[in-house]
């Protein structure tokens, strides 16, 4: 830079700060105009602060853009005024060629992390990757393939090798079927122990015939089921109980499941909400007990014949 470019620097900075000055002084006569105002009236206090704090806080913000401007100004200006002087010349797209490859010589060309992991090739490269045959001008290279591809290929293998000899060759883990056998066996025990601590442990799979229940039987049937199906179970709504023929099973599970469950369509109502197991177990031997007392003013036969011998032989 010359003497006379130095000179016009120097006049340009001199501007610069005789603005800001002004300014200054501009900002603190305001705020003494501001101050002799609030002498004669006193206005509401505006968020803990008065008119003339809230003036000063916003002069000084102005003054700090204002300041920041100029410098971006300033430094526009004397970038303009280089470049006016000493105008950088323009290089071509040939020279920059050159110069990126001056620059790979004296560094040297070191792959990244992400060409490896991709295996991708340096640009200079690509011309000994080429396929030799095109389409409308498009070239195909022969790239290699990508190492994380190539890792996780190998990975499978490996993965596969040891669960086949894991699972299947030296049977130390236990396979699908085997785990669903473990599981049943789980929820059987869990289920046992479930019953063995509630109140009873009876249900439609363990109920077995009892004589000894019938008289208790006797007392729960007389106090929910004679609406239904009479005083020695003839029959009134609900069907006959004393001979041979059933809607669904004659046997002892067959009759504490429909106690039990109910049949909603036919209007016999579930009972396992409102009577506990022990219950629905005595009165399903006193209905047993029933067969062939042949009551007065039975009700027709309704369903199937039941055979309790023959059941039994099926059965077994």
């Amino acid at each position: 830079m010359n003497l006379k470019q130095q000179t016009d620097m120097k006049k340009f900075s001199l501007l610069m700060m005789l603005l800001v000055a002004s300014f200054g002084s501009f900002a603190q006569e305001a705020a003494a105009a501001a101050e002799e105002e609030t002498k004669v009236v006193i206005p509401e206090p505006s968020l803990g602060m008065s008119t003339t704090e809230l003036l000063i806080i916003t002069l000084l913000v102005f003054s700090i853009i204002l300041l920041f401007v100029a410098i971006t100004l300033y430094k526009s200006f004397k970038v303009i005024y280089q470049e006016s002087k000493n105008p950088t010349p323009y290089k071509t797209k040939e020279e920059r060629a050159l110069e990126y490859e001056e620059w790979v010589k004296q560094h040297g060309e070191k792959p990244s992390i992400w060409n490896k992991l991709l295996s991708l090739k340096p640009l200079s490269a690509e011309k000994d990757l080429e396929i030799p045959h095109a389409y409308d001008g498009i070239k195909e290279l022969n790239n290699p393939i990508p190492a994380w591809f190539n890792v996780l290929f190998y990975g499978t293998l490996i993965f596969a090798a040891g669960y086949m000899y894991y699972y299947h060759i030296g049977e130390h883990g236990e396979r699908q079927d085997d785990e669903y056998k473990t599981e049943m066996a789980k929820a059987d025990l869990a289920k046992q122990k479930f019953l063995a601590k509630s109140a009873s442990s009876v249900d439609e799979n363990s109920v077995k015939v009892d004589p000894s229940q019938i008289a208790v039987g006797k007392g729960v049937f007389d106090a929910n089921c004679i609406a239904c199906h009479g005083q020695n179970g003839e029959g009134l709504v609900g069907p006959n109980l004393t001979d041979e023929f059933w809607l669904h099973g004659g046997s002892v599970k067959d009759i504490f499941k429909v106690v039990k469950y109910g049949v909603p369509e036919k209007g016999m109502v579930a009972w396992e909400k409102n009577m506990s197991s022990a219950n629905i177990s005595a009165v399903t031997n006193y209905i047993i007990s029933l067969q062939g007392s042949k009551p007065a003013n039975a009700k027709a036969p309704q369903g199937e014949k039941y055979d309790a011998a023959a059941a039994e032989a099926v059965a077994n």
